[in-house]
């Protein structure tokens, strides 16, 4: 330990200032992925937005600009990796390096392991897990040669820790895959200040889950606290994990479930 004086922190070492980051989020056109981009514009992050659904992102971009925020729309296919890497340097050529990186975009496969075509496997396991997995290496090596710290949020699920049947095996399984892609890649780029994080929310009201609710009805009555939450539930979650405040948080796989997952009768 050095015998200098010690580093001074303010009271409290807590911020949420984005300004002069550029965040890339994907699925950025409905549920999560909206909310998520509207947080991070509003702390002053410029954004691109990513998703296959332009239009909706081209009007979310249009509402950010309006008032005041920097936003670009970006199409990108969660399949194609072409697509992913192109995403990538828009993003970087439209408004700087990306430093920010949510890897939020995912598809469920609502359906029982044995029933699955071989195209919805593929499509499950490219949107939920190889897709996060090219764009955090291509985010990350354009950060390690421009020798930039940078912070990787992936959404995982509570599936992660529980699946009680019903057809999301394989849904569960990428998400339990992206908690540990976490993990190991936090180690990887530990030694270059990229911090790799997770969330696994619980059941939120998003566009996924409105056909859950029409096929299960509503799930209230069942639930700890007899709500469901919103994405703007989560808005902390997430700034902690992009802003300075978690500075030494790397590796992290954390629960927003609203206890869901305490006390849940079937």
């Amino acid at each position: 330990m050095s015998e200098d004086q010690p580093q001074e922190f303010p009271l409290p070492n807590a911020s949420t200032d984005l300004s002069g980051h550029v965040a890339l989020v994907t699925g950025a056109s409905s549920g999560f992925g909206e909310r998520f981009a509207r947080v991070l514009a509003s702390q002053g992050a410029s954004v691109a937005l990513c998703a296959r659904r332009v239009d909706r992102l081209e009007a979310l971009a249009a509402e950010i600009n309006a008032s005041g925020g920097k936003a670009v729309a970006i199409e990108m296919d969660a399949t194609d990796a072409d697509a992913l890497i192109n995403a990538v340097e828009t993003a970087e050529r439209e408004l700087g390096i990306v430093d920010i990186l949510i890897n939020n975009a995912g598809i469920p496969d609502a359906q029982r392991a044995h029933k699955m075509e071989l195209e919805l496997i593929d499509r499950v396991l490219g949107v939920n897990l190889r897709a996060p997995w090219i764009l955090s290496c291509e985010v990350a090596r354009r950060l390690l040669e421009a020798n930039k710290p940078g912070r990787i949020v992936n959404i995982s699920s509570t599936a992660h820790y529980r699946y009680d049947g019903g057809g999301a095996a394989l849904y569960a399984t990428t998400k339990t895959a992206l908690a540990r892609m976490t993990e190991t890649l936090s180690v990887e780029w530990s030694y270059a200040n990229i911090n790799v994080n997770a969330i696994c929310p619980g059941m939120f009201v998003t566009e996924m889950t409105d056909g859950m609710f029409e096929r299960i009805g509503d799930p209230r009555p069942m639930l700890a606290r007899k709500r469901v939450p919103v994405p703007a539930q989560m808005d902390s979650t997430l700034l902690y994990l992009v802003s300075p405040s978690s500075e030494c948080v790397t590796g992290a796989v954390i629960k927003v479930d609203d206890g869901q997952s305490a006390r849940m009768k079937m």
